[in-house]
């Protein structure tokens, strides 16, 4: 087999004439039926999951391997199909109302979301696909019809589980629907093969979902070290607006409970009030957009800040494009990740690939994304007087935040698209191999 070939799945013909200019060596079909990859970052159901379907497939694009996105269609004005990049297609599924669909409704659609992915393949030579590669829940199932249908591999990558944020749930958040954990489970077991973001991600398909443990192979997501790079400070913050001396706790993702938005702001209260002399300078950021069950309570943040007398120092900001998010955490004295659960955490790789240390929770995948003491601190728990200490470490120590800062970078870099890219064509063909075996 030569390199950059998907293993073989059905020895059905290619024709090379289908597959179009480019030199390709595999077509995959990628599911993200509930959000878009090309929808901004920070905005409703938008966020890491997006950066990463979207990144992913380009680097996988740049190893002739062609790509077609399947994606709900959220609007008639949107395209039946946008070239996101060289050898990417994003194509928009009309699968329900374009709007006023919540998430946990969209269940509903799959049917009629399956049916016309299966309809745009049916316009192609048959074998046009060699594996399918669906990302949470709601594209899994549809995923696994797809599998059967074409006779291909699934592969399939959670992003977040329903038993894992239940056994963490943030004040006034809401816990996952059973429905939901009955689907997931019907992926895992499903699935050809798993790709887990870390290593506890794996145990807890493992653990929680009796996955076997030959199906789930571990590939961390990366960062655009290209975009995100180390950048003069003091002209991000000139860019910004923000004083060259200012104290800078930086907050970017969506604001909703899971994220713990609410934890930086209790403890940036209690940084005050250790540290009057702060306010002066202190600048807190909260960069991005209501989703999920913050969506009921958008103004909440903002009403907190007040509660707490701290809205003099809070900053809320639209999502902002990469570039302009680069610009904030090149600006930042530290980057905040109060998360309840991530599966990786993909701002806090970003914001140590700019150079800058990070102060986040130690759940989850941000276990791996941050090393604790070398480009960032790791808090226990979310108790305010705890955030409030690790935050006053790195802002009252210049040299710990310097150390910690040369530390980010070199944790970064063993972070890259192409590393992930490489990682999970290796699944690709393992998941193409157990399903040519099975066909014996």
């Amino acid at each position: 087999m030569t390199q950059g070939t998907i293993a073989p799945l059905r020895r059905l013909p290619v024709v090379p004439a289908r597959r179009g200019p480019r030199s390709v060596h595999g077509r995959v079909a990628m599911i993200s039926l509930h959000t878009s990859p090309l929808d901004q970052p920070g905005v409703g159901d938008a966020g890491g999951m997006n950066v990463y379907v979207l990144e992913l497939a380009k680097r996988l694009a740049a190893t002739d391997l062609a790509v077609e996105i399947f994606t709900r269609a959220t609007s008639s004005q949107l395209p039946p199909v946008v070239e996101a990049a060289p050898g990417v297609l994003v194509r928009h599924v009309d699968a329900g109302p374009y709007s006023g669909l919540t998430k946990d409704e969209l269940p509903g659609q799959q049917c009629v979301f399956a049916r016309e992915v299966l309809r745009q393949e049916a316009r192609h030579a048959q074998g046009w696909y060699d594996a399918v590669h669906t990302h949470y829940w709601l594209s899994g199932q549809v995923g696994a019809l797809l599998r059967d249908r074409w006779g291909v591999p699934l592969v399939h990558t959670m992003h977040t589980m329903a038993r894992v944020k239940n056994q963490a749930l943030a004040a006034g958040d809401q816990p996952e629907p059973h429905s939901r954990v009955i689907g997931e489970q019907q992926v895992v077991d499903s699935a050809d093969m798993l790709i887990a973001n870390t290593d506890l991600e794996a145990a807890q398909l493992t653990g929680l979902y009796d996955a076997d443990p030959d199906r789930v192979a571990v590939v961390h997501p990366g960062v655009d070290l290209g975009v995100f790079r180390p950048q003069p400070q003091a002209d991000a913050r000139r860019r910004l607006g923000i004083p060259v001396d200012a104290a800078v706790l930086l907050f970017a993702g969506r604001i909703q409970p899971l994220k713990g938005p609410d934890v930086l702001l209790h403890a940036v209260a209690r940084l005050l009030e250790r540290r009057p002399d702060l306010r002066h300078r202190l600048v807190v950021p909260v960069v991005g957009g209501p989703s999920g069950s913050g969506l009921e309570h958008p103004e909440a943040l903002a009403q907190l800040a007040d509660a707490l007398g701290i809205a003099d120092v809070v900053r809320f900001v639209p999502p902002v494009a990469q570039t302009g998010l680069r610009d904030w955490y090149a600006a930042a004295t530290v980057a905040c990740v109060p998360s309840f659960n991530e599966s990786f955490g993909l701002v806090a790789v970003e914001a140590q690939a700019c150079g800058t240390p990070v102060v986040a929770a130690a759940v989850g995948g941000l276990t791996t994304a941050v090393a604790h003491d070398r480009s960032g601190l790791l808090v226990d728990g979310h108790a305010p007087e705890a955030w409030a200490a690790a935050l006053e470490r790195v802002v009252g120590a210049p040299a710990l935040r310097e150390r910690l800062a040369v530390g980010a970078l070199a944790h970064a870099r063993g972070f890259a698209w192409e590393r992930t890219a490489e990682a999970t064509r290796a699944v690709y063909q393992r998941a193409g191999h157990q399903v040519a075996a099975a066909a014996l």
